[in-house]
């Protein structure tokens, strides 16, 4: 009989677990309660009803990449965001006023790629608002307000800091994978395959990427899409 009730009371402790953890993942990427329990308040797309998308390109290194791939872009007429860390930033100040002279828009990536997960308060607080102040230095005007947290890590005083200083938590839809796989055709086909309106594509300043960027945006050009900023998606 204590067998029975056993069995059954574990039975039924599994199954409420379950339920939890199939409602959490169900949830995850919108206004939600995430696995780490903070509230998810990125934008992980800009808007589906446009022809608009975005190569988000993340700077921390690759700077030898960073203004070939920025000739191209604007050579197809178009323009994207860089989201760059505070201290690339600080050793690329130059390179930082050319994009900003060419239309390109400048966000924000924290300044040391601290991981918000395991970053507290007020170190976190630190990185979004020195790369504030750097970049609002460096080009003469207040930047604008869009963090992409560092490898994609969240949590809730990263939220909260954002909340508190007007940014909005910038994820994607799209991703490249190119800091880890070196090779040019995965990364356009990670890029492009089923590339819709609103779409966020994630990508870093490397020789690969730079070497699959030609064909990305001919594919962008020809399928009547336009490559803008994150704020021009999110509109």
């Amino acid at each position: 009989m204590k067998e029975k009730f056993f069995s059954h009371t574990v039975c039924n402790v599994i199954i409420v677990v379950s339920l939890v953890i199939l409602s959490l993942v169900a949830t995850a990427g919108g206004d939600s309660v995430s696995v780490f329990g903070a509230k998810n308040e990125a934008l992980y797309n800009g808007n589906r009803d446009s022809r608009k998308v975005t190569l988000m390109i993340n700077v921390y290194w690759g700077t030898e990449f960073v203004l070939p791939m920025a000739e191209l872009i604007k050579k197809y007429g178009f323009t994207t965001t860089f989201f760059v860390g505070g201290s690339w930033a600080d050793d690329n100040g130059d390179i930082l006023k050319m994009l900003d002279a060419d239309g390109f828009e400048i966000a924000n990536h924290g300044y040391f790629h601290l991981e918000p997960e395991k970053t507290d308060y007020n170190k976190q607080r630190d990185e979004i608002l020195m790369t504030q102040k750097l970049l609002e230095a460096t080009l003469n005007k207040e930047p604008v307000k869009l963090f992409a947290p560092p490898s994609g890590s969240l949590s809730q005083n990263m939220f909260d800091i954002c909340r508190e200083n007007g940014y909005k938590v910038i994820m994607w839809s799209r991703d490249t994978v190119d800091w880890r796989d070196k090779d040019s055709s995965l990364v356009y086909r990670r890029a492009v395959n089923n590339m819709q309106g609103g779409d966020l594509v994630l990508m870093h300043p490397t020789a690969h990427t730079l070497q699959a960027l030609p064909d990305i945006l001919d594919y962008i050009k020809k399928s009547g899409l336009i490559l803008t900023t994150v704020s021009d998606n999110l509109s």
